[in-house]
């Protein structure tokens, strides 16, 4: 039996409507899943929703909204951007469901369990943009590189994570290939992150500070589960993880390809406090971390915290789903940034869909119109041995882009053949 693929998306925040950005990783998730299936391979696609994070509460409030209905609203549209774009997951997890809590909570025990959860009294600069605490250096202008926005100083007494305790294993696991990093540039900047030292991080927040929301730390009502501790859980949590329920031991296992598709800007917490969080609870890691680029407009990365967002809806309905899904595979390169425009989406409709794709089929069917009186009829001595060893060799370079999350060089092999001369 082909080995099982298990793949997941990031869970966006939701502290506003989906942008164009998040649209792109549904899509290359999407593909990635489909692709699989067509291997024969059993496979389980889950994208959600993080719903349990301050940024959240503050846009609530902006909004004059009740944190739980404004949430809940939000998630929905997610929820529906998927139905809209065709995404064929298997499953939606939003954060405050009771699976999820349960699971979290459990996960939380087994690291304190062993001997990983300690507290003590902390003083940091904290972006609520990037829900992490940044230090000094990494600070452009005094402001978070990241969101453009002054870090807040935090003093407070919390509970922390020994990710200290597992920098060799992490090591060894991403410089082994145990834990494939794609693309390549990504695991050499996350080695250098780790041969740097790791440090130990915070894993709660006061009531106060997350204004009463979230996930109460176990056997500590004074304190509520860092959103990112919280969020990274959602992965297991989707298959049951508090239950060790069947589908948790279906997809989290040693038969399982387990594989997380997010954004560069989380690279991080998935490849390096994650896989250490789960190794603390006795869980096997992810097997790769695929990442993705940023989605641009003239350059400047698409960011609800910026305010440049792209409405993915209003695209789809003014284009069509397949332009759009065209479009986003093959403009933007899949490993690094690429730069939105509707002219682009335009131009690149035109002259691949249309003109490429388009009169190709319009030539065929003519010629089988006026030559075969309207009946296609298979000939193998119609074959030409050129043809055939061009569509074989574009096959074998397809599949090879496919494995090296190259999808924007998969369309164009296959676009090789709709242009070709031959």
């Amino acid at each position: 039996m082909p080995k099982k693929f298990f793949i997941t998306t990031a869970i966006p925040y939701v502290n506003a409507a989906p942008h164009i950005g998040f649209a792109l990783e549904l899509i290359q998730a999407d593909t990635l899943a489909r692709y699989q299936r067509q291997q024969s391979r059993p496979v389980f696609y889950l994208n959600g929703s993080d719903e349990n994070s301050l940024k959240n509460v503050q846009a609530a409030e902006k909004a004059g909204e009740e944190i739980g209905a404004f949430v809940a609203r939000h998630a929905e549209e997610f929820r529906e951007l998927s139905k809209v774009l065709n995404i064929s997951n298997d499953d939606f997890i939003r954060t405050t469901e009771e699976r999820h809590v349960l699971g979290a909570q459990k996960f939380w025990q087994a690291c304190n369990a062993a001997g990983d959860i300690y507290k003590k009294k902390y003083s940091g600069l904290y972006c609520v943009g990037c829900e992490a605490f940044i230090t000094e250096k990494e600070l452009v202008d005094g402001l978070c590189p990241e969101h453009r926005t002054k870090p807040d100083l935090v003093e407070e007494e919390n509970y922390f994570f020994r990710l200290s305790r597992y920098q060799e294993q992490l090591e060894k696991l991403i410089s082994s290939g145990e834990l494939k990093i794609t693309p390549a540039t990504r695991k050499t900047e996350l080695l250098k992150f780790i041969r740097q030292g790791l440090e130990d991080f915070s894993i709660s927040r006061s009531n106060e500070r997350a204004k009463n929301w979230g996930i109460s730390v176990p056997g500590d009502d004074s304190q509520k589960l860092y959103t990112w501790f919280d969020a990274l859980t959602n992965y297991i949590n989707a298959l049951n993880f508090a239950s060790s329920g069947e589908l948790f031991n279906t997809w989290w296992d040693k038969e399982s390809e387990r594989v997380h598709l997010i954004g560069k800007g989380i690279t991080r917490f998935h490849a390096i406090y994650w896989p250490a969080m789960l190794l603390s609870a006795g869980e096997l890691p992810p097997s790769e971390v695929v990442i993705h680029g940023y989605i641009t407009i003239d350059g400047e990365k698409i960011s609800k915290s910026l305010g440049n967002t792209i409405d993915p809806f209003v695209v789809v309905e003014k284009y069509g789903l397949d332009p759009v899904r065209y479009f986003l595979l093959r403009e933007i390169p899949s490993g690094e940034d690429g730069d939105f425009s509707l002219a682009k989406l335009e131009q690149r409709y035109t002259a691949d869909l249309a003109n490429g794709l388009g009169n190709l089929v319009q030539r065929v069917l003519t010629l089988i119109d006026s030559n075969l009186q309207g009946e296609l009829i298979y000939d193998s001595k119609l074959e030409e041995v050129s043809v055939l060893e061009q569509i074989k060799i574009t096959e074998e370079r397809y599949h090879q882009h496919i494995v090296e999350f190259k999808l924007h060089e998969a369309l164009a092999d296959i676009f090789s053949l709709i242009t070709s001369p031959v």
